[in-house]
């Protein structure tokens, strides 16, 4: 068993992870204690959306070091699919956040309740400030890395429902209408949902294997059929081993078997330079001979 094991796009980003993570950590209880203060539902929609980002920052990290793990015998691949598992996970711990917020939001639209707006601005202001400053810090990598960019989706949602408790707070203050409150933590999970969701999707996808969104099989096949002795593709499969690294295997027709070091060279050169694939596995092979009236052809 010999496998290629390299550091995964995520683990470029350990060090933006942590950093954002002791920012909204440390934020999250103050967040918290001013919500438990206010009585504000958004400053708490906030709160709760902050702690899902300590959750998923910390469950990001804690997938970088599972993904590092070298390859076994049972795990052939190493354990690449952890960062896949994490995004997934905080793609589900989001969603469900964002029900409870929704549920309470409608009982505050019926039922509403006092809100302290100075306090409820000030808090919404620093938390503004902490949000953007974690935005910044995992914005270069989040392209990356399909972990990272979960991380990075629930900072940049935390930091816009952060100004949208700023905005409720500011019409608290002005007008003493408490049903600003409610109504911009329901806004709050409703922008969450949808982004959420492609999210998730993306990881699922992942999972069952299926083709990476930014290749096509069909232009796959047509660069490998252009290489010089090579008839035809079939059985061709590409699927995402983690962020950043995608698996290919096929048969490839070829009209001379004994070129096999050249084309299989030549084959390596084109996926890897057009396409970004790495981890390949290629099967050579010849068309059968037409048998024709007890013939051979």
């Amino acid at each position: 068993m010999s496998h290629d094991h390299r550091e995964t796009a995520a683990a470029r980003s350990r060090g933006a992870l942590i950093a954002a993570l002791t920012l909204t950590g440390g934020y999250m209880v103050v967040e918290l204690a001013g919500a438990w203060i206010t009585g504000s539902l958004a400053l708490l929609a906030d709160a709760v959306h902050m702690l899902t980002d300590v959750g998923g920052l910390g469950l990001a990290l804690f997938a970088i070091w599972v993904a590092s793990r070298p390859p076994t015998r049972a795990k052939t691949y190493g354990y690449y699919r952890a960062e896949i598992l994490a995004a997934l996970v905080n793609a589900l711990v989001l969603l469900i956040v964002s029900g409870f917020i929704l549920v309470e939001c409608w009982e505050r639209l019926v039922r509403p309740r006092p809100v302290l707006g100075g306090p409820m601005l000030v808090i919404a202001a620093i938390g503004l400030v902490v949000n953007l400053v974690a935005v910044w810090l995992l914005s270069r990598q989040a392209g990356e890395s399909i972990n990272v960019r979960a991380a990075y989706f629930e900072v940049l949602s935390d930091a816009i429902s952060s100004l949208g408790v700023l905005v409720a707070a500011v019409v608290v203050l002005a007008t003493g209408w408490t049903l600003a409150d409610p109504i911009v933590s329901g806004a709050i999970a409703l922008f969450i949902v949808p982004r959420t969701w492609r999210l998730m999707k993306q990881a699922v996808n992942v999972l069952l294997e299926g083709v990476p969104a930014h290749l096509d099989l069909t232009a796959i096949e047509e660069a490998m059929t252009q290489v010089r002795g090579v008839r035809r593709v079939h059985d061709l499969h590409v699927w995402t081993l983690t962020s950043g690294r995608e698996a290919m295997s096929a048969h490839v027709v070829v009209d001379d078997i004994r070129e096999h070091d050249r084309l299989l060279e030549s084959l390596h050169a084109v996926l890897h330079s057009r396409f970004g694939i790495d981890h390949t596995t290629l099967q050579l092979e010849t068309e059968p001979p037409v048998v024709w009236g007890g013939l051979k052809v």
